[in-house]
């Protein structure tokens, strides 16, 4: 018997003193999009700040592909020793387990929250040529013309789809689904009234909404947005289920221990808390987060519940062209 605790403790004691010394070597920081997204400006923000604080190298890995399950998985995938991490997306963590049967890793398993980092608003907008400059205009304008208008989405199942079809099944409208590849080739076609409407992550459209080539109808999110203060929220115009905010939180390997686990959380709250990192963020209309463990596996599972239902109700499939 003595032996056998001899043993154990033995092996728990390395494991002790390396979650009480983290970090000591550079941490790796995914970001499963290509550099230059609100992902990657988000996670270099944070991850600076947390080397600062932190006194080891943050090294931003950027792993682009299949929007964003690529980089995630290899989170999943990783030594879960804590030097392994990644930032990623609402999509990757909740929306691609409704899309894709075949999904190499359980965001709910194979990752292990960390903290939700941030959230970003999506804005509806419509071109200058739609008569609407309101929700109620809309709403009566698609209503008096069912199939007639049409919005844009940056690809089938991403968040500006997704909340599009839970305002036609909220709002009772039928509107046309025009699926882009990207943000900036879907405000080109709105500014030259190809398309006539789109709900987009907000810092995406405010440069055109405040140049006044685009007409803000709504923000889907519980309170209006401090770089758009005149931009009433869904609930104030009768949608409060229309919620959609894109968000991105902290993750780690699945069985990263919890002491690590609470580190790396204390690191990234600290890092969030810096009034840089908040103003840089906040300019873009950026909403820094900021969360326990705990909590964030509860929101991603409310997320993953919520956005599965939608796409059940819409029956969307990753193969159709709507």
């Amino acid at each position: 018997m003595r032996t056998l605790l001899g043993l154990a403790f033995a092996i728990l004691l390395p494991a002790a003193a390396a979650a009480q010394d983290f970090p000591v070597r550079p941490i790796r920081l995914i970001v499963p999009f290509p550099p230059g997204g609100p992902n990657d400006i988000i996670a270099r923000a944070v991850g600076q700040r947390m080397q600062d604080i932190g006194g080891q190298p943050v090294t931003i890995d950027n792993r682009g592909g299949a929007a964003g399950v690529l980089g995630t998985d290899a989170v999943a995938k990783a030594e879960p020793d804590g030097y392994t991490i990644a930032i990623t997306s609402a999509g990757t963590l909740a929306i691609s387990a409704s899309l894709q049967e075949k999904l190499p890793y359980d965001s709910t398993k194979d990752l292990k929250p960390i903290t939700l980092v941030a959230k970003v608003p999506e804005m509806l907008v419509v071109a200058t040529s739609v008569p609407a400059s309101s929700m109620a205009d809309l709403v009566a304008l698609a209503q008096a013309n069912p199939g007639r208008l049409n919005y844009a989405s940056t690809g089938i199942g991403g968040m500006p789809h997704l909340v599009a079809e839970l305002l036609k099944m909220s709002a009772n409208i039928d509107i046309v689904h025009v699926p882009y590849r990207g943000a900036a080739p879907i405000v080109n076609d709105l500014l030259g009234q190809q398309v006539q409407m789109v709900f987009l992550d907000l810092p995406i459209l405010l440069p055109q909404v405040q140049a006044g080539k685009l007409k803000p109808i709504v923000v889907a999110a519980k309170e209006r947005a401090a770089t758009a203060p005149e931009v009433p929220t869904t609930a104030e115009v009768g949608f409060p289920q229309v919620l959609a905010e894109n968000w991105y939180g902290m993750v780690a390997p699945g069985a990263t221990p919890p002491t690590i686990v609470a580190k790396l959380n204390r690191l990234a709250l600290e890092a969030m808390r810096s009034p840089d990192v908040k103003e840089k963020l906040l300019g873009q209309g950026t909403v820094l987060a900021g969360n326990s463990p705990e909590e964030f596996a509860a929101f991603i599972r409310s997320e993953i519940d919520k956005w599965s239902k939608v796409v059940a109700a819409a029956g969307i499939k990753l193969n159709e062209n709507r």
